[in-house]
């Protein structure tokens, strides 16, 4: 009669050490999967078919929204991170019709990637960022990844509108160098733009991302991050390009 007791005593001790063993593994499982999802939001992820002229681009976001750039149309739609799977909604596309190899690459995607739970392994070893897919089929897909520049420069930036000359003029900064010449845009809410300067300044360094061309005039879209602690010869800014909003063919005279 005592050991019954006993056992009975014993109990409820019992399953208060299985919860805890319980909280302690959903615990460490929600930690990996928050790790996975973060390391997933912080790059641009690029893979490079044999047979496409393209690449097929993915992009996670913190609002658990996935962009995927075929290389042809643009699909989207929602994640998440269960254990080592992607768990992703149905696929919304843009319709263009493109060429043959890019509409393969467009259905390629949708089939891993629209409605699955897709088995992944990511690794961020030796600077190199890789992300391995796996499809329905078996099939394994490597992706690589570029550090988004929310990640590197640890801020959400600010968007800025600029005109870009074709002409640029020479400079001097640290040392004498060549020196793009750019205006700021300002656009009101019904799409009317005006310019901060219509006179032309100087701009010292790089746009990430984005190629000078002397025979055009271009209006790009940049995001602005602050550089913390920059170098004696190092701007406080850096502007990444976001995307092209005009671009016009000059003539030379």
């Amino acid at each position: 009669m005592k050991i019954k007791y006993l056992v009975l005593a014993l109990l409820p001790l019992s399953l208060m050490a299985c919860q805890t063993v319980q909280n302690v593994t959903d615990n460490v499982i929600s930690q990996i999967n928050t790790t996975a999802a973060k390391n997933l939001t912080e790059y641009n992820w690029t893979y490079q078919g044999s047979k496409a002229s393209k690449p097929l681009v993915l992009s996670f976001d913190d609002n658990q929204r996935l962009s995927i750039q075929t290389g042809c149309n643009n699909q989207g739609g929602t994640w998440k991170v269960e254990g080592n799977t992607i768990v992703t909604s149905p696929l919304a596309s843009t319709m263009m019709a493109c060429a043959d190899d890019l509409m393969q690459q467009e259905r390629l995607s949708a089939d891993i990637f629209s409605e699955k739970k897709v088995p992944f392994t990511l690794s961020t070893q030796n600077d190199q960022a890789i992300l391995t897919i796996t499809d329905s089929k078996g099939q394994k897909y490597t992706f690589l990844g570029k550090m988004t520049a929310e990640a590197k420069y640890q801020s959400e930036g600010k968007i800025v509108f600029l005109e870009i000359s074709p002409q640029t003029k020479s400079c001097t900064g640290v040392a004498p160098q060549t020196c793009m010449q750019v205006r700021e845009i300002k656009y009101d809410d019904k799409g009317i733009k005006t310019y901060a300067d219509k006179n032309w300044s100087l701009y010292y360094g790089q746009i990430e991302g984005f190629e000078h061309n002397p025979n055009q005039r271009v209006i790009v879209r940049v995001k602005r991050f602050d550089i913390k602690n920059p170098a004696a010869d190092q701007s406080s800014i850096a502007d990444v390009l976001d995307m092209v909003v005009e671009q016009e063919i000059v003539k030379k005279p």
